[in-house]
């Protein structure tokens, strides 16, 4: 499964690749901006995004939009240390332009439900993208 982790920080990139990396031959693309990450988006689409809220820039309510309006396929994650309701209400916003949200989850991201909604993931999202097995 090709996943795409945006989140503006470092260090928690690395540790939701590692986890991810653990739970089996997976394709991880890292990315710290959303403008980054729409382009890859468009050029390599991943099955699965796991997407913080809180970002500079351009945060994750703007990045869900603008991958709603690229037409997005595969499933998304939101991720954030944002108030729980706030975190509610974004995964509406994000599922009412026509994204498929699998979960919305409080940072900081334990491996039992990642391991979850990675299979959760497999299950919903395989071959949404047309050409994410390209």
């Amino acid at each position: 499964m090709r996943v795409l982790l945006l989140d503006d920080d470092g260090f928690m990139l690395e540790l939701l690749a590692d986890m991810i990396g653990g739970l089996g031959p997976h394709e991880v693309i890292r990315e710290t901006d959303g403008r980054r990450a729409l382009i890859e988006l468009r050029l390599r689409p991943p099955d699965l995004v796991i997407c913080d809220l809180a970002m500079p820039v351009m945060d994750g309510i703007d990045f869900l939009r603008l991958a709603a309006a690229q037409q997005y396929l595969g499933c998304v994650v939101l991720l954030s240390g944002v108030d729980a309701a706030v975190l509610r209400t974004a995964a509406r916003l994000a599922e009412a332009q026509g994204l498929a949200i699998l979960d919305a989850c409080a940072k900081p991201l334990d491996l039992e439900t990642l391991t979850a909604l990675m299979a959760r993931a497999a299950a919903r999202c395989p071959g949404r993208n047309g050409d994410s097995g390209k």
